[in-house]
């Protein structure tokens, strides 16, 4: 025994000295004109393989996230940040990304055999040593924008892909217009439920959102890749443009009149036995006396995108201007039934700016 424990620990000391040696002075070639050696591939892609369906077990798929609202949010953000590496639909990839090791997919093959929690394990948390990054803020929630459009990519054709992420921008708008448009619209009314609507927030408002999400302080994976892809000196110019837009059209709702009416009561904070709840309108309208500015106007925002802001409240998960310990603490005494009848109350109302008091 004694012989086999000093011929195990001499291996050891061997492969220690030998492994040391390959990374000291550089023996192994890393070069990806080489590529790697005939059963390294095959078997880095099954430890993948094997790795994802492993780690992603457990993951619980909300129901009824594959909406086609849910499926444009992630169109535009695969758009500007994976369609470098993956291609679009009728694309080919560059010679460059074809001489990646290992090479990146084609986005209509990368999404084969894989279901939606697998999906989402991947776009979350990224692939080591391929260049699949993980994604780029701590809101695995949003991630489900991608599992949708990644769920249908490969039955889309060129043209309605490109449907889904271009848009025309008006004469004289600033650079980067376009790149905004893409999901909020030129006339900041996205008319999707999960994207705000800009045309009723304030340049204070949004100047200092893109520098909180550009800083890392506010959690997207989607507006920090936007803040952070617009150069900062163009930010102030698109909060400009954006604010300057007429509050436009309210949008379709369907909720019913009593939960409107519970959401007013509680959004005034008329609420018997509800003291602890301040009145939401205190701040965000609508409201007699004019308003901070650094306060964005909740009259016709969409009600799903409230929900899920007021749901990362109350939290913790949402950060941003310098008075975010008031909403977290707000928030933090709602119940969910609450939040919806809030939400549902907002969207109700006369799309408006922060100080135009009509309801």
């Amino acid at each position: 025994m004694k012989t086999v424990i000093r011929t195990l620990a001499a291996l050891a000391a061997i492969a220690a000295v030998g492994g040391g040696a390959v990374v000291t002075f550089g023996l192994y070639n890393v070069s990806a004109r080489l590529g790697h050696l005939p059963f390294v591939a095959p078997v880095l892609h099954t430890t993948f393989i094997n790795s994802v369906e492993t780690w992603s077990m457990g993951t619980e798929v909300p129901e009824g996230f594959m909406t086609p609202a849910m499926v444009d949010l992630g169109a535009g953000h695969f758009d500007t940040a994976c369609r470098t590496c993956h291609a679009a639909p009728g694309e080919i990839r560059t010679a460059t990304i074809l001489s990646m090791v290992p090479q990146p997919p084609h986005i209509t093959e990368a999404v084969d055999h894989w279901d939606p929690a697998e999906l989402h394990w991947i776009v979350h948390q990224g692939v080591k040593m391929s260049g699949m990054p993980a994604w780029p803020a701590d809101r695995p929630d949003e991630v489900w924008a991608m599992v949708a459009f990644l769920s249908e990519v490969a039955r889309m054709a060129p043209a309605d892909y490109r449907d889904l992420v271009e848009t025309d921008v008006p004469a004289g708008a600033p650079p980067q217009t376009a790149y905004c448009a893409s999901c909020h619209e030129a006339d900041g009314v996205s008319g999707n439920p999960h994207i705000p609507r800009l045309d009723i927030l304030s340049e204070d408002y949004m100047a200092m959102t893109l520098a909180a999400y550009r800083a890392g302080h506010r959690q997207s994976g989607f507006m920090r890749q936007a803040a952070t892809r617009v150069g900062e000196e163009d930010l102030a110019a698109l909060a400009a443009w954006f604010a300057g837009r007429p509050a436009g059209p309210a949008q379709a709702g369907d909720a019913d009149t009593a939960q409107i009416e519970r959401g007013r009561v509680v959004a005034h904070a008329e609420a018997e036995g509800d003291e602890d709840v301040p009145a939401c309108r205190a701040c965000h309208g609508p409201w007699p006396e004019p308003l901070d500015q650094d306060f964005p106007s909740l009259a016709g925002q969409y009600a799903p995108y409230l929900e899920t802001q007021l749901h990362l409240w109350r939290a913790g998960a949402r950060g941003g201007g310098q008075r975010a310990e008031l909403m977290h603490e707000s928030a933090d005494r709602l119940t969910d039934a609450q939040i919806a009848d809030i939400a549902a109350y907002y969207a109700s109302l006369r799309p408006a700016k922060l100080d135009d008091v009509a309801e």
